[in-house]
């Protein structure tokens, strides 16, 4: 570091005492590492009996509104309901191409198996992120889905693997001398939606929803819920039973 960036920083700190900057830094930039109370197995299979309805239904609960991705985000395959842990990944165009591989490399060598890829573009519109060597490599690793708020190629090559992928567009241009890898494993925001590593992800025909880890297996539960409450209200729906009837239950429509 530079004298000149040294002086930078500090003055940069000092702006920030001043603008009272701290809790925003907190709440943007922190990244929670709380174990969940049951085994990640467990809970992404358990959140693969659901669907994102509900989910989004329990985080309004929790005065969480903005935890749907934008609906332009389409399913590769629309049977797929898939959950995972977010790993999350920020490119942006830039036509620079040296040590883009390296970098690459070092990323998909941190991908874990339970991932579930959640990639930013940065309003790119020309390059694609994700192709056939990238879901082979990420379905080796256990990898479980994929999101991008960005471009797909080699389409025959993703559904053979039966690989789940939510994405914007679809191209044949590479990313090589049009985008760069700049960050991983550090939040993002898509949409609305500010995501975090090691944030819960459920996707299905309906599109993606990302659950902060802190209440992920509380969200989880009061989803179970819903769909056992649900469950009910069919079975008075197919009794015959009046609207008045149902909702003098508790029942809703």
């Amino acid at each position: 570091m530079s004298h000149s960036e040294s002086s930078s920083n500090g003055l940069l700190q000092r702006e920030v005492k001043m603008m009272k900057l701290e809790r925003l830094i907190a709440e943007r930039e922190s990244i929670s590492t709380k174990p969940f109370a049951v085994p990640v197995e467990e809970l992404i299979a358990r959140y693969e009996k659901l669907y994102t309805g509900a989910v989004s239904d329990v985080l309004r609960e929790f005065a969480l509104l903005d935890q749907a991705l934008p609906g332009y985000l389409r399913p590769l395959n629309d049977e797929h309901t898939v959950a995972g842990i977010a790993f999350t990944v920020k490119s942006a165009p830039n036509l620079r191409i040296s040590g883009e591989m390296t970098f690459r490399t070092e990323m998909l060598d941190h991908m874990h198996a339970q991932s579930f890829v959640m990639w930013d573009a940065s309003g790119d519109e020309r390059a694609t992120l994700w192709g056939g060597v990238m879901t082979a490599t990420a379905a080796g690793k256990g990898v479980k889905a994929a999101c991008l708020d960005g471009g797909i190629r080699d389409t025959r090559q993703i559904r053979e693997k039966d690989f789940p992928v939510y994405y914007k567009y679809r191209s044949p241009n590479g990313s090589l001398g049009r985008c760069l890898i700049t960050h991983y494993q550090v939040p993002i925001k898509i949409g609305d939606v500010i995501i975090k590593p090691g944030d819960v992800v459920l996707a299905d025909v309906d599109g993606v929803v990302c659950v902060p880890r802190d209440i992920a297996v509380d969200v989880l539960v009061r989803a179970e819920e819903i769909l056992r409450n649900e469950k009910k209200i069919f079975g008075w729906v197919a009794e015959g039973q009046s609207v008045r009837q149902i909702t003098d239950q508790g029942g809703y429509f």
